[in-house]
């Protein structure tokens, strides 16, 4: 599903596609700036976003063999909430 998919659904419960438009960009803007910040983000339900640190660490160039230091950065991570395993599962209720 992309962004203009999502909108698709929105729109389908019922809201005027401009205003889907505008409530999902809000959604997706509030996530990004919150992750941004280094807070998470829980979805009750649904699961939660939050940044992890990654280290600096040793690698090697695959090409030539050199080794070669890694720097340190952020990733996103999301774990799902116990309702959207279980809806993947099909133990939905």
């Amino acid at each position: 599903m992309n962004k203009s998919e999502l909108v698709a659904a929105v729109v389908a419960a019922g809201i005027e596609k401009k205003q889907a438009a505008l409530a999902v960009d809000t959604v997706l803007n509030a996530v990004g700036d919150t992750l941004a910040k280094s807070e998470s983000v829980a979805l009750l339900g649904f699961g939660t976003f939050s940044i992890k640190d990654r280290p600096e660490r040793k690698g090697h160039n695959p090409a030539t063999g050199e080794s070669i230091t890694i720097p340190a950065s952020k990733s996103i991570v999301f774990k799902a909430g116990k309702a959207l395993k279980d809806k993947i599962k099909g133990e939905e209720k």
